[in-house]
C-alpha cells in the first residue's frame, strides 16, 4: 500500500491511490515540496468525509501554461472516488513568504486564486505532513501569535457573524458543522494559543454552551458508524434555529473579549 513520506498509513486504499496518482501527475512540474494540512495532517482524517487539504510548492510562480497543466492533472484524477475532496494550493519559493499573496488553487472542481491563511500556515508548522520534498520549516516563515489571533478574530467578526443572519444557509449540514466547529477552534486558539482538530472542537462545544442536540448531530454524521434515521424538515429547521441563536451572541462575546 502506498504511503507518502511522513503520512501515517491510514490503511485506506482510495486515499492512498488518489495521493499516489496526484503526486505522480505533479512530477513533471518538479515540485519543491508537497504538504498535507487540515485533518490529514492533524491525524483526524475520516475517509470519504474529510477533505484532502494540500499545499504544493512549485519551483516558479504559476503561469497560464502552469494553470492549464494543473487543470488537466486534476481533470484526470476525477475517476478516483475521492477526487472531489482533494484541494491543493500552489505556491512558489518567490511567493511563499507573502501572507497576502493570492495563489493558484484547485478546490470544488475548479481553479481560482486565494491566500494561504495564517491558520493554515500555523497548521503546517504545527502538524503539517511532508508528502514530498522540503519541510514547511525550511520554506515557510513562522506565524507570529499576534498575526494568528488577529486573523481569527477578523474571520469570526467579518465572515461568520454576518452569515449568521442568512437563514437560508443554515439548513445545510456544511454551514452548521463548520460554523460551530470553527467557533470552537477560534475560541481555543484565542484563549490558549493552540490549534485543535475538528474532533477536539466538538468535544469543546458543550462546555462553551453550544446546543447539545446539534453537537450530537454533527458528531454522529462526521464520526458515527450507525445508520442514521431520515432527516426531517422539522429537525433541519430546528437545528438551524438553535445554531443561529447560539452562534450570533457567542461570536459577539468572543470578538468583544479578544479584539
Amino acid at each position: 500500500m502506498y504511503t507518502p513520506e511522513g503520512v501515517v498509513d491510514t490503511g485506506r486504499m482510495p486515499t492512498d491511490a488518489l495521493l499516489d496518482r496526484f503526486l505522480t501527475g505533479l512530477t513533471p512540474l518538479d515540485p519543491v515540496a508537497v504538504w498535507a494540512h487540515g485533518s490529514l495532517g492533524a491525524g483526524d482524517y475520516q475517509e470519504g468525509r474529510s477533505d484532502l487539504d494540500l499545499i504544493a510548492v512549485l519551483p516558479r510562480p504559476a503561469t497560464a501554461r502552469t494553470a492549464w497543466r494543473l487543470g488537466l492533472l486534476h481533470a484526470r484524477l476525477r475517476a478516483e472516488p475521492l477526487a472531489g475532496l482533494l484541494h491543493c494550493t500552489y505556491l512558489s519559493p518567490d511567493t511563499v513568504a507573502d501572507p497576502d499573496q493570492r495563489h493558484l488553487t484547485w478546490a470544488h472542481q475548479q481553479l481560482f486564486k486565494r491566500t494561504v491563511t495564517p491558520v493554515t500556515r500555523r497548521e503546517l508548522h504545527s502538524f503539517g505532513r511532508v508528502l514530498h520534498g522540503e519541510s514547511p520549516e525550511q520554506l515557510l516563515p513562522p506565524v507570529p501569535d499576534r498575526e494568528l489571533h488577529a486573523f481569527v478574530v477578523r474571520d469570526q467578526r467579518e465572515f461568520w457573524r454576518p452569515h449568521v443572519h442568512r437563514a437560508e444557509l443554515w439548513s445545510q449540514d456544511v454551514w452548521v458543522d463548520l460554523g460551530l466547529i470553527t467557533f470552537a477552534r477560534a475560541t481555543v486558539t484565542l484563549r490558549e494559543g493552540r490549534l485543535i482538530t475538528k474532533r477536539q472542537a466538538l468535544d469543546e462545544l458543550p462546555a462553551l454552551g453550544a446546543p447539545g442536540e446539534v453537537v450530537e448531530d454533527i458528531t454522529e454524521r462526521r464520526y458515527g458508524n450507525r445508520a442514521r434515521p431520515a432527516v426531517t424538515g422539522e429537525w433541519t429547521a430546528r437545528r438551524a434555529e438553535l445554531t443561529r441563536g447560539y452562534l450570533g451572541p457567542a461570536i459577539d462575546t468572543l470578538v468583544a473579549s479578544y479584539s
